[in-house]
């Protein structure tokens, strides 16, 4: 009788970004990846490593620490017909490219009247929890959803992380992919005959028929965790993942909160000006009188995020925070 197959070894976050970046380099040669120590450092989190060494320094490039610069090079090499994967460390030294991003890769094809594309993607590190302070914490993601011209993804999970920079690649439009570096090592499983995802479309990541909590990135997982609290209390919380920030999938969003009636949304951004914000005022204006109670918001408080590890979690959105804003929603008094 043969022996039953070994069970499939664990596989990273940064293991499937890399995975995906590999199968990317290969599937196409004008497909290269550059960026700050990507090369002989093997990136900031592990995740191009051994990439040099397997595609050489033409496909691999390690550049200046010159964001405004690389991503201009970026830009120029989509126009040019190649398709970069562009690397920033972290995402608050995206804001040293805002030019390039927003005025020149967001705007080229609207102003060339479709003449033009710019098939570029940016990946960059996003959101706080490592204690690594005001400067270093950031999550603007919903900053860059306002943006027209931009397609804006989150890969939440080990499939979106394998299988989402395929679909990136092959939009003629820049998309920007933010990676949540709480989730870098994170392990499982892929699902089992998986090949593609897209970027489109929000995901329920668990169902259920007492309230929608609205989310993405690592704040997926706290609203996983508080699901299932609130489960062993007789409350059945869906789990939306939205995926895709811009463009919103507006009827996931609805579907849910009609079959639910309540709506909270969970946010690592600040809640002044947030992607919350838009996501409730959507809900509010399409889907009033399929709601029982108000949308409920949970959010990083208007603070810098603090470097002191007590102050950085009581900053940020927590399961237990998460789970008294659904107990309130849900109380008798919630719809009055």
């Amino acid at each position: 009788m043969p022996a039953p197959p070994e069970p499939a070894a664990p596989l990273a976050y940064r293991e499937a970004v890399r995975e995906a970046v590999r199968e990317a380099l290969k599937a196409d040669p004008r497909v290269f990846l550059m960026g700050e120590d990507v090369g002989r450092y093997g990136g900031s989190y592990a995740v191009s490593k051994g990439l040099l060494e397997e595609f050489g320094p033409q496909r691999i490039r390690d550049t200046p620490l010159c964001e405004s610069a690389f991503v201009g090079a970026g830009i120029g090499a989509a126009l040019g017909g190649l398709r970069p994967i562009v690397e920033i460390m972290t995402v608050n030294f995206s804001l040293l490219a805002l030019d390039q991003i927003v005025n020149n890769a967001a705007t080229l094809s609207h102003m060339s009247g479709g003449q033009l594309s710019v098939p570029l993607v940016i990946r960059l590190a996003t959101g706080a929890g490592r204690q690594l302070a005001a400067q270093h914490s950031h999550s603007l993601e919903g900053w860059y959803a306002h943006i027209p011209g931009l397609r804006i993804a989150v890969p939440s999970t080990l499939d979106d992380a394998r299988f989402m920079l395929a679909a990136a690649l092959a939009s003629p439009d820049p998309v920007l992919l933010f990676e949540h570096l709480y989730l870098y090592n994170m392990e499982g499983e892929l699902t089992a005959g998986l090949e593609r995802v897209d970027l489109d479309h929000a995901a329920i990541r668990r169902p259920g028929g007492d309230l929608t909590l609205i989310t993405y990135g690592w704040s997926l997982y706290k609203c996983l965790a508080a699901a299932e609290t609130l489960s062993r209390e007789g409350i059945e919380a869906e789990v939306l993942d939205l995926r895709t920030l811009r463009p919103l999938d507006d009827a996931a969003i609805l579907a849910s909160v009609r079959r639910t009636h309540r709506a909270l949304i969970v946010d690592e951004g600040w809640r002044s000006g947030s992607l919350s914000a838009e996501v409730s005022a959507r809900i509010m204006e399409q889907a009033f009188y399929d709601l029982d109670a108000p949308v409920a918001r949970v959010c990083t408080m208007e603070v810098p995020v603090p470097y002191a590890k007590h102050l950085e979690e009581a900053a940020l959105p927590s399961p237990e925070r998460i789970l008294a804003a659904a107990r309130t929603l849900l109380s008798p008094g919630a719809s009055g």
